[in-house]
């Protein structure tokens, strides 16, 4: 596959429809074939001057044309993805994939996506990562799902709260309700201290925060106001932060409102449970939703009534990964079993494909090393994806016949060199 290319470029594919990067002047139109993608209309899905200023970044916006109009439209977003162990490794976050549905089934995703994926490797990224509208669609450009999109539901009065001990302020510290303004102070600095201590999280763009305040316009229309909680220990430093809005109702006279968690963010255990009693004591509040939270997060424990908490888990996945470079990928994360696996990997584009010896040592650290060795278990990228984070593993896959073992026990043997003691979590989807 070509890896050089230029903004000028243009790929037709032999269709006559071009792939190719979009221009400074191409906003509107970019713009018009995403939303249109998206299928929304009225006041919210008028191009933004502004958006496209904000977001705008040569190189980075590939658009399918036929003639001047813009049939499809595909974004890369430069990331961070945090991996076991605590290491940030530059990604190429793939957002904004559209093609319109008159231009169907004619090949234009695949070439925006091969073209996007070959400037990533000529940056450097390590990974590509997106969060998928389909399940069935990125698999086949050797993405596999990493982490797992879900959240709880919890009845509080029948919760009875969180159990004494947890979750009760030390001496000094206080929680108290700040502005937009202040939010957007100092969410950044506390999101990216906490990034680093959940793997599978992903940095946010520097327009996250004034996006979601309303400072800065958001595409797709304006965000649902919200409140937002700080957790402030004795110096009064914020070491965490709740955000929620708040749907009120009464049922046969009595509140019966519903707290709705948009962010939970805190790098400590004592802030994160100091801002869960804060919820859960709202008064007026008989329901909590949380969208999204960490399939093994201790909350549900915390209760004094585990069984209040219902798993809403959504149909479908959340972080999707795409290994890049595997050798600087394996090398960077940690490992806490040691042991050598033959991996036989198949990669319809090309940057993994081939025979790869897995080593992992008693100090933690690995590589992923080119070999002749006789193989032990065959995969694809996709399935390389799924597991790099420790999220699905070796034997489950093995099992859905999405890995073959080629040696008896590699399966095992692999799992347990991947295997994480916590599991990878993704707070946010792009």
């Amino acid at each position: 596959m070509t890896t050089t290319m230029t903004a000028g470029a243009a790929d037709h594919g032999g269709t006559g429809i071009d792939v190719r990067l979009a221009g400074e002047s191409e906003g509107p139109e970019w713009q018009r074939a995403l939303h249109t993608g998206f299928l929304r209309h009225g006041p919210g899905a008028e191009p933004s001057a502004d958006w496209w200023r904000r977001h705008f970044e040569p190189g980075r916006f590939l658009g399918a044309w036929d003639g001047e109009r813009c049939v499809g439209t595909f974004r890369s977003i430069p990331m961070e993805l945090t991996v076991p162990g605590g290491a940030v490794l530059p990604a190429d976050g793939i957002a904004d994939v559209t093609v319109t549905s008159t231009h169907r089934r004619r090949g234009l995703l695949t070439r925006m996506m091969r073209r996007d994926l070959a400037l990533a490797r000529e940056r450097g990224d390590v990974f590509a990562l997106l969060t998928a509208a389909e399940y069935g669609i990125y698999g086949r450009s050797g993405f596999g799902r990493a982490t797992r999109f879900g959240g709880w539901t919890i009845d509080v009065p029948r919760s009875g709260g969180l159990r004494p001990g947890i979750g009760e302020l030390d001496p000094g510290a206080r929680i108290e309700l700040i502005g937009m303004a202040e939010l957007r102070g100092v969410a950044p600095g506390l999101y990216d201290r906490y990034r680093r201590t959940r793997h599978g999280a992903i940095s946010r763009p520097p327009d996250h925060w004034k996006e979601i305040t309303g400072e800065a316009a958001l595409a797709g229309g304006p965000p649902v106001p919200f409140f937002a909680a700080a957790h402030r220990d004795g110096d009064g430093r914020v070491t965490g932060l709740l955000t929620y809005h708040v749907e009120q109702r009464t049922t046969g006279g009595d509140p019966d409102a519903t707290l709705t968690v948009l962010d939970h963010v805190a790098p400590g255990p004592a802030a994160a449970a100091a801002l869960w009693r804060y919820a859960l004591e709202t008064d007026l509040v008989r329901r909590i939703a949380i969208g999204n939270i960490a399939p093994d997060d201790p909350l549900p424990l915390w209760l004094v009534n585990p069984r209040a908490a219902v798993r809403t888990e959504r149909p479908g996945d959340d972080l999707w990964v795409r290994v890049l470079d595997g050798p600087r990928a394996f090398a960077a994360r940690r490992y806490d079993v040691p042991g050598r696996t033959v991996l036989d990997v198949s990669d319809p584009e090309g940057p993994l494909a081939g025979r790869w010896l897995l080593e992992t040592s008693e100090d933690g650290t690995g590589r992923l090393s080119p070999t002749t060795a006789e193989p032990e278990l065959r995969l694809d990228a996709a399935a390389l994806g799924a597991v790099y984070l420790g999220g699905a593993t070796v034997p489950q896959l093995a099992a859905a016949r999405l890995v073959t073992e080629l040696r008896h026990g590699a399966a095992a043997r692999a799992g347990l060199q991947l295997r994480t003691a916590t599991e990878p979590w993704c707070p946010d989807r792009f």
